[in-house]
């Protein structure tokens, strides 16, 4: 839609470029951001804007969808509640909507029909788990993207703690998609109003038509409440599905895990010409996601009723008298849908616990076990008892910690963060480590635990000087007892890892490598690197590799592969060495895995990994396989097969032998980290929120999904990996939070650690 004489030329720093509609509350914009990405900014009328009460409701609004996030919803980006006129901005994907799909193209069926249906509950899932009820799922606020739906319009959710503000009552939503509780009393929804919302929804889908259509609104409000849906067209394995979320009392309808198993038994799985589910979707789409707040298509009216099909006509025919009871609600319940001016309304509940896996899967945990949640700033038993962290308002890259266990303890440091250790067992902190110097400013250091084994914890520390222009770094051997400092050794690289392996500590050290006594720092032999090569250590199983590149020869970037002996320090080249454009995934019966990218003429084009190379040391080979498909995001061998985990939260198996896509799968998380294999058949993803996946490791099939629990996502800086201790999982977050899950009952609550 063209601009309009007065329309805003930029709100923030995104400039507008077109409308996308208007709705009650407010005006909906394109607009693009200083690096050219695309937003839809949501600003409110004038004539709410000064009103306080509004204004506090639309920061409300803001901060229930900021706890919403997921491949089916549409994130927030900016928000200023505080302008002249209130904005919010979200992604944006250029697309229809599910209204204008089936105007356009008829009914969904096979695999699209069961991608919306999937998807959605996925998006509901979401929704309630952050404390939201949407309150308004129709067709108009489903966008139809190349991935998947995405669920906008979170302009009515409320959290189910902001209800002080929802006194007036004033209902609003679209009367053939609403839940009869919602007529009646919209205070009261749960999240079982947006279950019968999605089921008329996915009926709409299926048919072209409502369950509930009628010639006007009131007349829709009454079918909801008092008659049965019209369900006719509606094929016979998916009408006992969508009739069951139809139901009038709440309680009645089916919570979203069994809804989710209920939509895959009822809708076809995809034949080999199919577009693929979600569970199994197509390797290449850029995810993109909705406005959050898209009215209904433009100036058109909320409600635009679809004619019925003949069955619906028969009904309407034999009009009923409305009860005196009933029509007082529809009454005052439709003057709040027509001259409400905020779409107002709160409550919700928590998703239901995902349903155990079978005991054999996962492995048990410690006898008296519980799962707990502390943070990495927590009174330490010993040592420096307090640490007062840094970039607590989450504006700046905060922990971003790294752990190790061992022992029945996690070992965590990271940036303003000391080496601390906790127990596994009940995430109580037994010791926090003085820094070195011990006048160091926390905000000035920074520490990184690599390796502990046989009483040593292996750190390595960097310290940045008052002028915040230089940095030094040391290689630490801690006591794990007690957190004190056995010794400690200055390097020249403040960004090379020592590594913990046969007994000793390898520290590089500019051009040298000297391998140490962990628990004195007692020299043992000294090794010379390539002079102009950083080197890293890569572990291969019982064998040390040193993986060398210098990005400034003659010829170009050149990459060395030395195989080292860690009894006396001697190398061997390994003249199978990949280009300086593959990654180390891992070890793979004996060879070593590398993903190479693919290069082309621009540094600036993200290439994708497109080539899996096999390096076998022992004849010096190396063998490689084209991926089918390019792969991008975070990567890890796993199981024996590479993981690519998108920022979608799209995770990917493909063979590093055979270069083909095993399975592929979409999981809700956003930016999720590396993935990482238990000790049996099962993949873990983690979000930045700290929200974890479980995944099937042989067929990618989704297990279960945690909730967030970080109590920050912070502007930037990916999720730390998490760990396995016996059978439970440790997880660390970004902004310090460290917290543990049981696998086989992911939906258990945490004690304070």
């Amino acid at each position: 839609m063209a601009l309009y004489e007065g329309d805003p030329e930029s709100l923030g720093e995104y400039r507008i470029v077109d409308r996308l509609g208007a709705g009650g509350m407010g005006v909906v914009y394109r607009a693009r951001s200083r690096s050219g990405r695309e937003v839809a900014v949501k600003v409110v009328h004038a004539q709410y804007a000064a009103d306080a009460v509004f204004r506090a409701r639309f920061r409300q609004e803001i901060a229930a969808v900021r706890k919403v996030s997921g491949a089916f919803t549409a994130p927030v980006v900016d928000a200023d509640p505080d302008a002249e006129r209130p904005w919010m901005a979200t992604q944006y994907v250029p697309g229809r909507s599910l209204a204008a799909r089936i105007r356009a193209g008829g009914p969904l069926d096979g695999a699209e029909l069961r991608r919306l249906a999937l998807g959605l509950v996925e998006a509901l899932r979401e929704i309630h788990r952050a404390g939201v009820v949407h309150r308004d799922l129709k067709p108009a606020n489903v966008m139809m993207a190349e991935d998947g739906p995405r669920v906008i319009d979170f302009g009515i959710s409320r959290a189910a703690e902001n209800q002080a503000l929802t006194e007036t009552g004033h209902m609003m939503g679209t009367p053939p998609f609403m839940s009869p509780e919602q007529l009646a009393d919209a205070r009261s929804v749960a999240p079982a109003s947006d279950v019968f919302s999605l089921g008329a929804l996915v009926v709409f889908a299926a048919t072209g038509h409502g369950p509930f259509d009628a010639d006007s609104p009131y007349l829709a409000a009454y079918r909801v409440m008092s008659e049965e849906p019209v369900l006719d067209a509606v094929s016979v394995p998916l009408r006992e599905v969508v009739s069951r979320c139809l139901a009038k009392e709440p309680a009645a309808r089916p919570g979203l895990d069994e809804l989710a198993r209920a939509f895959a038994s009822a809708l076809p799985d995809p034949g080999p010409d199919e577009t693929p589910t979600v569970s199994q979707r197509h390797p290449d789409p850029q995810p993109t996601v909705a406005p959050s707040a898209v009215p209904s298509e433009g100036p058109r009216p909320a409600f635009a009723p679809v004619e019925p099909p003949p069955v619906a006509r028969r009904t309407r025919a034999r009009r009923l008298a409305v009860p005196a009871a009933v029509a007082g609600v529809l009454v005052a319940a439709l003057l709040a849908y027509f001259l409400g001016p905020l779409k107002g309304g709160d409550s919700v509940g928590a998703a239901g616990p995902s349903p155990s896996a079978p005991d054999a899967r996962w492995a048990a945990v410690p006898a008296g076990w519980q799962p707990w949640q502390t943070t990495l700033y927590a009174t330490a038993a010993a040592g420096v008892k307090h640490a007062p962290g840094v970039n607590t308002d989450g504006s700046g890259s905060g922990a971003q910690p790294a752990c190790v266990q061992g022992g029945g303890s996690v070992y965590c440091s990271g940036s303003g963060i000391l080496p601390v250790r906790v127990d596994a067992s009940t995430g109580r902190t037994l010791w926090r480590a003085a820094p070195v110097p011990r006048d160091t400013p926390l905000d000035h250091y920074g520490a990184r635990v690599l390796a502990v084994r046989d009483g040593v914890l292996l750190v390595r520390e960097t310290v940045m000087n008052a002028a915040g222009n230089d940095t030094t770094a040391t290689v630490s051997a801690l006591a794990t007892d007690n957190g004190r400092r056995l010794w400690s050794r200055p390097v020249q690289d403040q960004y090379a890892d020592a590594v913990l392996l046969g007994g000793l500590v390898l520290a590089p050290d500019g051009s040298a490598v000297t391998a140490r006594s962990p628990r004195d720092g007692t020299a043992r032999w000294t090794m010379t690197m390539p002079a102009g090569y950083r080197c890293a250590f890569l572990a291969g199983g019982d064998r040390l590799y040193a993986d060398c590149v210098d990005y400034h020869t003659a010829s170009g970037a050149d990459r060395l592969l030395l195989s080292v002996d860690p009894t006396d320090g001697s190398l061997r080249r390994l003249r199978s060495a990949p280009s300086v454009e593959a990654t180390y995934a891992g070890v793979l019966d004996g060879r070593l895995v590398f993903v190479e990218r693919r290069t082309s003429a621009s540094a600036a084009d993200d290439n994708g990994y497109a080539r899996a190379v096999l390096v076998d040391p022992a004849d010096d080979s190396a063998r490689t396989t084209k991926l089918a498909q390019e792969q991008r995001g975070s990567m890890a061998l796993v199981h024996g097969v590479l993981c690519f985990a998108t920022s979608s939260g799209r995770v990917t198996a493909v063979s590093p032998v055979t270069g083909k896509r095993l399975w592929e799968t979409a999981t809700t998380l956003e930016q999720p980290g590396t993935p990482v294999a238990d000790g049996r058949r099962s993949v873990f993803v983690v979000s930045a929120s700290g929200r974890v996946a479980a995944l099937d490791a042989r067929k990618g099939t989704p297990l279960w999904e945690s909730g967030p629990r970080a109590d920050r996502v912070l502007s930037f800086g990916g999720p730390p990996g998490l760990l396995l201790h016996q059978g439970a999982l440790v997880v660390p977050s970004p902004d310090g939070t460290l917290f543990t899950l049981d696998p086989a009952h992911p939906e258990r609550k945490p004690v304070s650690g």
